[in-house]
């Protein structure tokens, strides 16, 4: 018998359960796959090169709120990034954004001002809505009114609600390039849907919630890669007495007189618990347990499949790119994008003409790619030989498309930036949606969870209506990404239904 029985163990599910078991409770975490972390992993994934490590899932720490790593009492080494864009063209033009800004013809005097301007705007709101993600969330007009200053609520509302090209262009940027970029890096990532779709404003907002110290509003490389928060989070977990069992897959929530009495096992072990929380994402959650019609009706209609291609790089070199000259600042670390029309001709029309053709169910002949080669941040994660790890992130790819030879596009891509890079390749591993979806046991390969363009209170509740029933995982408040707090709420729900 425990006390409380958490399925999965990613971020969430290990800030959960450090913290209930802090509170006295014995707390069993249960975890389908061979390692713990779900995403949040430091793997060695290339056969041909089996000493290097890589962050297989999430690639950055951004949003974990530092109020939740002090109340936690955990430090997870990290390594800032400076610079933290990249924006490469196929010509001499290119943008270097960090400390300094280092730039050669894409910003001009009104884009400084406009960014400058919509910086100081998110500061604001980033400062505002901070508190609201440690909280259970309301509708998007009683959290501005809770949390907002006046005079931005019906900023936050409209963004929120709206299409992230909306609001970039209220600042009145003049390079259609850098309004892209930010639109992709900020209002796309990791999202099905398109840059004047509703609620993609929300996924930029939550894109820019970056508030770890040091970080200057930037996300963060976290030291030994993303398992370095897993098995931070786990240490702790352990030391507080709680258990992790591996290889240990949920096949069904147990109920008995109307509540939760446990959880049974595909391989027929069973245990008894009083709580059992759903940090697997929800439509799993959904699957196994026994929920109440009313969530699984409100639910269901908000399941997208994901969108995003994981092309995992071993390199032997790092990549020379044609566009800087000697003695520009080093790009690796940075976030580098690879953008549609970065040779100046329509960029966003040839964002929005991506987005028709994955709505069609095409791969894009232009795709945006994110560029991350981070083991110039943090050599412990190169081998011997010195490989260096890197990935391209790509949105957007529909789910069930076969993407082996759109690989050789991708690098023909890259080739068009840095001419080298093929030959730089020593092996590759690649996690199309249906791939991450199998790899880390996510519904649908959609990395968070619940799409982005849902917010607040629309998205899973931490209470699920049947007794004893939790959620706690990406798919809840306040969104998906390696944040932790909905863990943080969905243990203080717990906390408080135990009167403990």
């Amino acid at each position: 018998m425990t006390d409380v029985v958490i399925i999965g163990t990613g971020h969430n599910g290990l800030v959960s359960g450090l913290m209930l078991a802090r509170a006295g409770l014995r707390v069993t975490m249960l975890e389908a796959a061979d390692v713990i972390g779900g995403a949040t992993r430091t793997e060695r994934p290339f056969p041909k090169v089996p000493e290097l490590q890589h962050s297989t899932g999430s690639y950055l720490l951004g949003l974990m709120p530092p109020e939740l790593m002090r109340t936690l009492d955990i430090d997870i080494p990290v390594v800032r990034r400076d610079p933290h864009y990249f924006l490469p063209t196929p010509g001499e033009k290119y943008l270097l954004i960090g400390s300094q800004r280092t730039d050669n013809g894409i910003y001009s005097p009104r884009d400084i001002a406009a960014d400058n301007a919509m910086q100081a705007e998110l500061a604001q709101l980033r400062e505002d809505y901070a508190p609201a993600w440690l909280t259970e969330p309301g509708t998007v007009e009683a959290t501005a009114e809770r949390f907002i200053r006046p005079a931005l609520r019906e900023t936050f509302v409209d963004l929120v609600r709206g299409s992230v090209m909306d609001y970039l262009k209220k600042f009145d940027f003049e390079s259609e390039l850098l309004l892209s970029m930010y639109a992709v890096t900020d209002g796309l990532s990791g999202i099905n849907a398109g840059p004047d779709d509703p609620g993609t404003g929300h996924n930029f907002l939550v894109h820019n919630m970056c508030r770890l110290p040091g970080a200057d509003g930037t996300w963060m490389i976290a030291r030994g890669g993303m398992g370095a928060v897993s098995g931070t989070l786990a240490a702790a977990f352990k030391a507080a007495g709680g258990e992790i069992l591996t290889s240990a897959r949920v096949a069904s929530v147990d109920t008995e007189g109307g509540a939760v009495s446990g959880v049974t096992l595909a391989d027929g072990r069973s245990f008894k618990a009083k709580v059992v929380l759903g940090s697997c994402d929800p439509f799993e959650l959904m699957k196994i347990a026994p929920v109440p019609a009313a969530l699984t009706e409100r639910m269901l209609p908000l399941q997208r499949t994901g969108t995003t291609l994981k092309v995992n790089l071993a390199l032997s070199g790092l990549p020379t790119f044609k566009c800087l000259p000697p003695g520009a600042p080093s790009p690796f670390g940075s976030t580098i994008h690879l953008l549609p029309g970065s040779d100046g001709d329509q960029p966003l029309a040839r964002l929005r003409a991506m987005w028709a053709q994955v709505q069609a169910g095409e791969l894009p002949d232009e795709p945006t790619i994110e560029w991350y080669l981070h083991t110039t941040a943090d050599p412990s994660l190169q081998d011997p030989a010195g490989h260096h790890s890197s990935a391209l992130f790509v949105q957007s790819v529909p789910y069930g498309v076969p993407v082996d030879s759109y690989v050789d596009r991708l690098l023909d891509i890259c080739e068009l930036y840095a001419p080298d890079v093929r030959d730089l390749v020593a092996d590759v591993f690649t996690l199309a949606p249906s791939g991450i979806e199998s790899h880390f046991g996510i519904t649908g390969g959609h990395i968070h969870h619940v799409d982005n363009t849902v917010a607040l209170a629309d998205r899973m509740p931490y209470v699920t209506g049947l007794p004893g029933l939790y959620a706690g995982s990406a798919g809840c408040h306040p969104a998906g990404s390696v944040i932790g707090a909905a863990g943080h709420n969905a243990a203080r729900r717990i906390l408080t239904d135990l009167s403990l």
